[in-house]
């Protein structure tokens, strides 16, 4: 009977693929992850600034009480976006302009480890005012 010899020059590679495979799934879920903050937080400043623009025009006609800007900007504090500008145009005053900001990471995910991440936003825009 012969007995076979085993080479043990690869023995525990299975191991260190497995590794490597687990590295490349989890690279790809965390990217996965950061592309689905971006469009969440993209969807929300354009969402809060189309409210606000809708909302500050409405004012503007004439339709709600108030100043068009201020408004605007409780409506889109309401909505948790940041009003960055506004701007009453139009022949008649009564298109409004609005621009808002939302920060693309959660409050608990900010400032990990003294890197400071608030400087990433999301941006919306929006103008509203009378059919025509």
């Amino acid at each position: 009977m012969r007995h076979l010899r085993r080479t043990t020059g690869e023995r525990g590679s299975g191991t260190v693929a497995a590794l490597g495979l687990i590295m490349v799934l989890l690279l790809l879920l965390a990217a996965a992850q950061v592309a689905s903050l971006v469009a969440v937080s993209s969807a929300q400043a354009a969402r809060g600034a189309d409210l606000a623009a809708l909302a500050g025009a409405d004012a503007a006609r004439g339709l709600s009480t108030g100043s068009p800007c201020t408004v605007a900007e409780t409506v889109a504090l309401h909505n948790a976006v940041e009003l960055t500008s506004c701007t009453v145009t139009g022949e008649h005053g009564t298109e409004v302009l609005v621009r808002t900001a939302v920060p693309i990471l959660p409050e608990r995910l900010i400032d990990p480890g003294g890197v400071d991440l608030s400087a990433l936003l999301s941006r919306g825009a929006a103008r509203a005012g009378p059919p025509g």
